[in-house]
């Protein structure tokens, strides 16, 4: 696993999660979700979900914000990524995927219904210290043209 960040955020919010995600990194790299400390990320508590992947790599919402029955139409809390439709549950599999595999923060923005979702996925240590579930970020963002980069606009 690299220590090296290389996606640092598109939004103000992502780019604070991150950072509090760097900062309560163990020393092997691996951030436990007993780490996360809610009070300093209140301001995107709304936007956020952790998803728990099982070892045949399908995952769980546990935790889902407010929010994000915007996104998804429905409250995903509980339900199987696999549950959730179209675009929006491809983007959340890829992304899981991506953070598991890497160890390492990964999000980009995407299309989806004529606005921009911009995600974000770090991984998270169970106690056993094993890479099984993932804080996701998720928003819509203003679609401005030149707002983002174009290499924004892919998963890093």
């Amino acid at each position: 696993m690299s220590n090296k960040l290389n996606f640092a955020g598109i939004t103000e919010a992502q780019r604070l999660l991150i950072a509090h995600w760097h900062e309560v990194r163990a020393a092997d790299g691996r951030v436990a979700r007993e780490a996360i400390d809610p009070g300093t990320i209140l301001s995107a508590l709304a936007s956020l979900s952790i998803v728990e992947v099982n070892e045949v790599g399908e995952g769980r919402f546990r935790i889902a914000g407010s929010r994000l029955r915007d996104l998804f139409g429905m409250d995903v809390r509980g339900r199987r990524v696999a549950e959730i439709a179209g675009s929006y549950g491809e983007c959340y599999a890829l992304g899981l995927s991506a953070a598991l595999e890497r160890g390492v923060p990964v999000g980009g923005v995407t299309e989806q219904g004529g606005r921009l979702h911009a995600w974000l996925r770090l991984p998270l240590c169970d106690e056993n210290g094993d890479l099984t579930q993932v804080l996701c970020h998720d928003e819509f963002v203003a679609h401005q043209r030149g707002s983002l980069s174009s290499s924004s606009r892919h998963a890093a």
